[in-house]
């Protein structure tokens, strides 16, 4: 470089003669970054290097750079480190002499002798190891960081039992001034002691209630990953044990409630929300809770119990009101999500809503309970006059939201559609559609427009509906907008005859209005008149869901099955198993079978709509746990 320099100068300064430079004064290629402009390399320190080293396992090397730091900085970070090492090149004598020196430099430090303990375990004498653990446990005083510092000495080597009983004594040695729960917890659940686990977590609350929400969260990690439903049991046992044992303990009592829902057993987390509200006199709210949260989970009944105990109250009580219109509502759901209500229970309900309807008056709080009486009235006890009048005083109300209105204007063309208004209600359901074009609400009136094109024969205008749906942000609107789809573009042909697909419309029509018995006539005419016909699968699947509908389970099941083994390629397979699971699990209570057919469907058809939601059903009959 100095010569180049000189070279410049001279170039620069010289004019009178030509000056001849060597080849071998220049360098041989110039630098494409000058100096200046490159980036110092990053400098790798000896303690970076050292644990590249040690996490390469290439100890040869790691031990040496961490012999030095040690020397020059004896902390027990580096010390920990260079132990290992030692004893990992089996260099056990300097290894023995790194502990005694650094037990001599901090003797009150027990742990040094789980150290030493170790070393003569991985030199192959195990009795020997035994007796330093044991001269450890013995040598520990009534110091909660001795305590600590012991206890993860152990578990640093996989000494679980002794951890163990270094926070047991330790638990003593402190008279119950720390009881080391926690730390355990964590050492049971890591050696699978679930047992163990839940009883520390409930020892806790027993010493201290406020740890109620750092415990749930805990318990709620473990009990999660639990297929085999072993864990939640044991908790289950332990802790109705823990709480027949102390009654009156706040924090067993909320923990109990806690586990009720967290496991959705609807039934003990009521009985426990009576007792917590009678015993702390809580006004009902965490009853209502557990009502609403019943209702979204299907659990009518203890969701009907739940609002009669708020309403039994009486009038004084800040949730009578809620109360007493929500146990119609749940009613009215429990009764029409069954089959077949009897006319004296319909009866019943209907004179409860008109009574509730006249406490409560007919305003923006009551719109739900107009629009379900409304609903009974038509569907149910044959009073389309009531029904309609009802809902255009809803409709008409002042203070109605936008969303109500649009609610009652879709139960409004269900009803109209019904008693056979086909262009008020395609009216209504347009309307909707273009208050809420870009939201649910109005794929929902969208999808409720298309099944009335199909019910009355405009088969070319529904598809194109329905093919539009299949992109709906709904997945329920989708699927059936899919299924709609696949329905009409296989059965119909605009140049031919459609009279199988009128057919089946008109018997969809029949049962949308609870003609069953029609609609059943009308589905058997297809293969009578026809011998064979396209529609054979898609007719068993309607005539599947009538019976169940009347509570014909039997014959529903045997529908569906029918339809799996004798068109097992056809689109409707899929779905006739996922319903018949459905079937199994819920009508017939044979959670068993359930879970074969869940199973069945992700074996044979992986790229259904249905395997996300039969996976979940499959993983939530086999007990696992489900956010």
């Amino acid at each position: 470089m100095k010569r180049l320099l000189a070279f410049i100068f001279i170039l620069v300064t010289s004019h009178q003669s030509p000056v001849t430079v060597s080849a071998q004064n220049l360098p041989t290629s110039a630098p494409k970054v000058l100096p200046f402009q490159q980036q110092a390399q990053p400098q790798v320190s000896d303690q970076q290097l050292a644990m590249q080293l040690f996490q390469a396992k290439d100890y040869e090397k790691a031990v040496e750079l961490y012999e030095k730091l040690y020397k020059e900085q004896p902390t027990s970070f580096y010390y920990m480190y260079y132990l290992h090492c030692l004893i990992e090149l089996k260099e056990f004598k300097g290894a023995e002499k790194l502990i005694k020196g650094q037990r001599k430099n901090d003797p009150r430090a027990i742990k040094y002798l789980v150290d030493l303990g170790y070393l003569y375990y991985r030199e192959g004498d195990g009795n020997k190891a035994r007796k330093l653990y044991e001269e450890a446990l013995g040598e520990l005083g009534p110091d909660q960081q001795q305590i600590f510092d012991l206890a993860n000495a152990f578990l640093l080597k996989g000494e679980n039992g002794f951890a163990i009983e270094v926070y047991l004594r330790g638990r003593e040695l402190l008279k119950g001034s720390y009881p080391f729960s926690f730390e355990l917890a964590n050492v049971y659940q890591r050696t699978g002691n679930f047992a163990g686990m839940f009883e520390e977590y409930l020892n806790l609350l027993e010493v201290n209630e406020s740890y109620l929400a750092t415990v749930q969260d805990r318990l709620q990690n473990t009990l999660a990953d639990d297929p085999e439903n072993a864990k939640n049991e044991q908790f289950r046992v332990a802790l109705l044990t823990r709480v027949q044992r102390n009654p009156e303990s706040p924090a067993y009592a909320d923990l109990l409630w806690w586990y009720a829902i967290q496991q959705k057993d609807f039934e003990l987390a009521l009985i426990q929300s009576k007792a917590l509200d009678r015993r702390r006199q809580e006004q009902g709210g965490r009853i209502l809770q557990l009502a609403q949260l019943a209702v979204a989970n299907d659990q009518f009944q203890v969701a009907l119990d739940a609002y009669a105990y708020l309403t039994g109250k009486g009038e004084a009580y800040p949730y009578y009101d809620i109360s007493r219109v929500e146990w119609v509502n749940t009613r009215f759901l429990q009764l029409t999500s069954g089959s077949n209500p009897s006319e004296k229970e319909l009866s019943l309900l209907q004179k409860e809503f008109l009574q509730t309807l006249e406490y409560v008056g007919e305003n923006r709080t009551s719109v739900v309970l107009m629009q379900n009486l409304a609903h009974l009235e038509a569907f149910y006890m044959g009073n389309p006059d009531e029904a309609q009048d009802l809902l255009y005083r809803a409709i008409e109300m002042k203070d109605i939201g936008p969303t109500e209105k649009a609610f009652c204007k879709l139960e409004l063309g269900d009803i109209l559609l019904f008693f056979g208004d086909v262009w008020e209600a395609t009216l209504l359901y347009q309307q909707v559609y273009q208050d809420f074009k870009y939201d649910v609400l109005g794929q929902t009136a969208k999808f409720k427009n298309t099944k009335l094109s199909f019910y009355i024969g405009e088969f070319g205008w529904a598809k194109a509906q329905a093919d539009i749906l299949k992109a709906a942000t709904d997945k329920m609107i989708a699927n059936d907008a899919l299924a709609l789809s696949i329905l009409i573009g296989e059965n119909y042909d605009p140049d031919s005859a459609t009279v199988g697909l009128f057919i089946y419309s008109r018997a969809d029509l029949l049962s949308y209005k609870n003609q069953d018995l029609k609609a059943l006539q009308l589905l058997d005419s297809i293969p009578m008149l026809f011998g064979y016909h396209p529609l054979l699968d898609d007719v068993l699947l309607k005539k599947a869901g009538i019976y169940s509908k009347l509570g014909e389970y039997s014959i529903a099941d045997s529908l569906y099955h029918k339809v799996t083994t004798d068109y097992p390629d056809e689109v409707t397979a899929d779905r006739a198993l996922f319903l018949q699971a459905g079937l199994r699990e819920k009508e017939m209570n044979d959670p068993k079978m359930a879970m074969e057919l869940y199973a069945r469907l992700l074996e044979r058809y992986p790229s259904s709509i249905y395997t996300i939601d039969a996976r979940k059903m499959y993983r939530i009959l086999r007990g696992d746990r489900i956010e």
